[in-house]
């Protein structure tokens, strides 16, 4: 029996390595910067600068899923399954996004000044980035076979820490291009409110759930860099910035680029690190002989589940 106990534990998948990481750090950060953007044009920031680096972004998070598939030209393969899918929804929303977030930020250049079509097209690409951030957090929570992904608490922390590293880029820019900065940083301070509670909320449902030991492991371990780095330090910034007069923009940016490392740490770690299955459980634990089995088991799960 115990010679084949290690291949009934859970096993780390091979398919999503750090490029599928990458395309949820990319398209997480481009679509919250694309919402965060047209929330601050409003306001008097330059949206071009802005609504391009989401772009960016979002196209970074793609090439690095086209890097990932042996066979890249596969690829046009996503849009088969629009029905069943979230990757397909997610592409076939990526395919309106860039476009449209392009047009708004060129409509939007000093350098060409198209106010009739900016707006529209502003307001366009961020509901769609809206709804690329959505896709994302689904795409995850359709991952059946990984516990670490399809527990329900992880979509609110995927959406609130694509915001969040949105206002981190906003914050980034105000001190390069100028802007209110009092309003992002107050955003920003309950962005990374509400991603502390969402992270906390999701590890605790995931330990009582039950959950892989080595997924566990592979959480906590990040943790305290998570916490430390992307929660606290960025808060202190952020607080730092709001009092103080002439640094304050520049904090901000520290600030913005603390918050945005700590959600880049996070979701590599539950992409690329604690994406191991569910193994096999044992309903029984089988006798040879006579005599009454014994009870069921899960190797290397968690006893705090069921």
């Amino acid at each position: 029996m115990s010679g084949n106990e290690p291949q009934a534990e859970p096993r780390h998948q091979v398919n999503w390595d750090w490029r599928a990481a990458g395309n949820f750090i990319g398209g997480g950060s481009g679509s919250g910067l694309v919402i965060l953007a047209a929330l601050a044009s409003g306001t008097g920031a330059p949206y071009w600068p802005l609504g391009f680096a989401g772009a960016v972004l979002v196209g970074v998070g793609l090439f690095c899923v086209w890097l990932e598939i042996g066979r890249p030209w596969r690829a046009l393969h996503v849009f088969f399954h629009p029905q069943s899918s979230w990757m397909t929804r997610e592409a076939f929303v990526s395919a309106l996004l860039l476009p449209v977030t392009l047009l708004a930020a060129l409509a939007a250049a000093p350098f060409v000044e198209l106010p009739a079509i900016a707006g529209g097209a502003i307001s366009l690409a961020a509901l769609l980035a809206a709804v690329y951030l959505y896709c994302q957090a689904r795409i995850l929570l359709a991952s059946k076979g990984i516990p670490a992904w399809r527990h329900a608490a992880l979509r609110p922390v995927i959406i609130v820490t694509g915001l969040a590293e949105g206002c981190g880029f906003l914050l980034i820019a105000t001190a390069l291009f100028g802007g209110a900065v009092v309003s992002p940083l107050v955003l920003l301070l309950l962005m990374l409110l509400g991603r502390w509670l969402a992270w906390r909320r999701y590890l605790a449902g995931l330990t009582s759930a039950g959950a892989p030991v080595k997924a566990l492991a592979a959480l906590n371990e990040a943790t305290p860099m998570i916490n430390g780095l992307g929660h606290y330090a960025a808060a202190v910034l952020a607080v730092a910035a709001l009092v103080t007069g002439d640094f304050g923009p520049w904090l901000g940016a520290l600030a913005g680029a603390a918050a945005i490392a700590g959600g880049w740490r996070l979701k590599f770690v539950v992409v690329a690190r604690a994406a191991f299955n569910q193994g096999f459980a044992l309903p029984l634990t089988p006798v040879r002989g006579v005599g009454a089995p014994g009870p069921g088991d899960k190797p290397g799960w968690n006893k705090s589940g069921p």
